[in-house]
């Protein structure tokens, strides 16, 4: 179900992800924006995240090097980028990047970022909001360089107290991690419960080894 929007702001946009809703661009070229609510909502379970063994290897083996918040304007052009590259389009328009970049500014978006010595290969960005975090795209330019992101992401969701991870749709590669898929009612319980809990913000400013991140993934105590 979609509809146009009107001229949103970062605050009208953070509403929108409480109830629900989160907005997409038919391309990068039409300044048009939907607002998008699925039938059959995709989350992530934080208590039942599954990292494969080679993944893990490589998490533990320190290839990348990952940093939070570090370049929002570069990482989401490579989502944009990466988009564009699989099927000629991408729904990352500049009236998304520009209200996205807001609400970085204001502590409501993160990223998490791969690097290779000092190029950026990979990485993720989304939104939080309570204790939920709502990701909203993600680029690889090295084998495996998301997937570290995305398991330094739901370490430090852990390590914070956050309760949803909501990934929009379960596709064949999120489903490897353990996606599964919401009835919207059974969604919009649990989003709602999320937005009450307030986690801990010094998530974002931890540094954390690849052994750590793996040990908080697998349920650890907090460190």
């Amino acid at each position: 179900m979609s509809a146009p929007l009107p001229v949103i702001t970062p605050e009208l946009l953070l509403r929108a992800y409480e109830i629900g809703l989160f907005p997409m661009a038919e391309d990068a070229e039409d300044p048009t924006i939907f607002w998008i609510e699925p039938e059959k909502r995709g989350v992530i379970p934080l208590d039942a995240f599954h990292v494969p063994a080679r993944l893990a290897r490589t998490v533990r083996s320190q290839r990348f090097r990952v940093e939070i918040d570090k370049d929002f304007d570069a990482v989401i052009e490579g989502c944009a980028s990466a988009f564009g590259a699989r099927r000629q389009r991408t729904w990352i328009n500049a009236r998304i990047r520009a209200l996205y970049r807001d609400l970085f500014d204001e502590g409501h978006c993160h990223t998490v970022e791969a690097y290779q010595d000092e190029t950026l290969v990979g990485g993720l960005y989304g939104v939080s909001l309570g204790a939920a975090f709502f990701g909203e795209s993600m680029f690889s330019r090295a084998r495996d360089a998301s997937k570290v992101a995305l398991v330094h992401l739901v370490a430090r969701l852990r390590l914070g107290g956050y309760v949803l991870l909501d990934t929009q749709f379960v596709t064949p590669h999120l489903a490897t991690f353990g996606a599964v898929e919401l009835s919207r009612p059974a969604y919009l319980l649990r989003l709602k419960r999320a937005t009450t809990v307030h986690p801990s913000k010094n998530i974002w400013a931890r540094r954390l080894t690849g052994t750590q991140a793996l040990a908080l993934v697998e349920g650890a105590a907090p460190i």
